[in-house]
């Protein structure tokens, strides 16, 4: 377990681990109205919350699994990497996927953040790449089945 330091500007509680084994927390909207979101519109929602993640790690922020199967809302650039160096506040991307509106209230779980830990890598500049059983086949190469 690691300690992060964490400003909460919200109202809400700190996002918490709901189970034992859950690898993600669930952020949760601070807004100071209800927002409408129509088929089809993106809007980023403020969480309230300022992180100083250490070097060497990430904080991802992903879709809720819920949210997305039973209202179509989910995060538009899942997942939206938080950086270490980073110290403004987080905001989630949310988009409608749905051919209905949908209202985003204060203090509703919105997303789940997932905190990584990252390597940095040099790049080895070469005229030839090793084969592989794969080689350049690209998107749908491996089949479906």
């Amino acid at each position: 377990m690691m300690d992060i330091k964490v400003i909460n500007k919200s109202s809400h509680p700190l996002p918490n681990y709901e189970t034992l084994a859950s690898a993600g927390m669930d952020l949760r909207a601070s807004i100071s109205e209800s927002r409408v979101l129509k088929p089809l519109e993106r809007t980023i929602v403020g969480t309230g919350l300022f992180i100083e993640l250490p070097v060497g790690f990430e904080a991802q922020v992903r879709p809720r699994s819920g949210l997305a199967a039973k209202n179509g809302i989910t995060v538009l650039n899942a997942p939206g990497t938080i950086d270490a160096d980073y110290r403004g506040e987080i905001g989630v991307i949310l988009v409608n996927l749905s051919n209905e509106e949908y209202t985003i209230n204060n203090g509703e779980r919105i997303a789940q953040l997932v905190i990584a830990r990252h390597e940095r890598a040099e790049w080895v500049e070469t005229l030839q790449l090793e084969n592989s059983e794969r080689g350049s086949g690209g998107f749908g190469s491996t089949g479906t089945k």
